[in-house]
């Protein structure tokens, strides 16, 4: 078994970021600018987005965190987006997720400007990503091909299931790892709550992607003899033993299912830190106009 290291990749893609900052600077270039959009005080929410804020600071990013009551109505969530997509010094931003279930997060999603949507939702990125155009690849799907990448992980011809099939990432996964380019050329399955044979399914995994939002579901018995096991999943779940009293868990029970993989990423310190790399490339990428010209 082989942990692919999250923490490790994570510094490494920062790092060539901030070499790249750093030469924009020297030329007189503008300094690539993130905002985000933070609405409530969800727990999760604030770390996630204070995470993103400090590596900004790390890499010589400009950040700005906008922070709203959970009684915010939707109109004047609205006019914050729009301020920022006619801000020219924002490169790009975005809202945190999840929202107050006042908010349609489809609306908001829709109404950030697909030249600034750096978290990949907006329906002009996901359908130029479809068609294998230019477009800003969803954060945790990048990270998740980064992870592969750059571990040499072979792709082609193998079977990916990809437990989950959500608009940020089970879906964005499933079109990305069947496409002609590697990490990709897999044959897909995309499973769900509806499933009936999903453990059958799992088994049959040469890489399982497990993006539910279930801590600890998927067990031994889901997982074949040396698959590449992906863990999305970041659930707080509470325990007593713990000084913050919750615990972070992922989708796989780790204990159980490591033995039997070839690849597994841990929770924390996997796929999460990879995601804020997806973010801050696709924030560099938009700061160049590399995407939208």
């Amino acid at each position: 078994m082989q942990l692919l290291d999250g923490k490790k990749l994570s510094a490494e893609v920062k790092a060539e970021i901030k070499v790249e900052v750093d030469k924009i600077k020297a030329n007189g270039g503008k300094t690539p600018h993130l905002a985000a959009i933070l609405v409530g005080n969800n727990g999760a929410s604030e770390t996630y987005v204070a995470s993103k804020i400090k590596s900004c600071e790390e890499i010589g990013f400009k950040s700005t965190l906008i922070s709203l009551p959970d009684t915010t109505s939707e109109a004047e969530l609205l006019s914050h987006i729009q301020d920022l997509n006619f801000d020219e010094d924002i490169d790009g931003f975005i809202v945190q997720l999840p929202l107050p279930a006042h908010i349609s997060e489809n609306t908001i999603m829709e109404a950030v400007a697909p030249e600034k949507d750096v978290d990949g939702f907006h329906p002009i990125n996901v359908g130029r990503m479809c068609k294998g155009l230019p477009a800003y690849i969803s954060a945790t799907p990048y990270g998740i091909l980064e992870m592969l990448e750059r571990y040499k992980i072979e792709t082609a011809g193998k079977h990916c299931v990809v437990v989950g099939r959500s608009q940020i990432v089970g879906l964005p996964m499933s079109i990305l790892m069947q496409r002609n380019a590697y990490p990709g050329n897999c044959t897909v399955t995309i499973c769900h709550s509806r499933t009936h044979n999903l453990k059958e399914v799992c088994q049959s995994a040469d890489i399982l992607i497990a993006a539910l939002g279930r801590p600890e579901f998927i067990t031994a018995d889901y997982v074949k003899e040396g698959a590449v096991v992906i863990d999305v999943g970041i659930t707080r779940v509470p325990d007593a033993t713990k000084k913050s009293g919750f615990a972070i868990k992922g989708d796989v029970k780790f204990d159980e299912v490591a033995p039997k993989s070839g690849y597994i990423t841990p929770v924390p310190g996997g796929v999460g830190l990879m995601t804020i790399c997806g973010l801050l490339t696709n924030t560099l990428l938009s700061s160049k106009k590399a995407i939208f010209k």
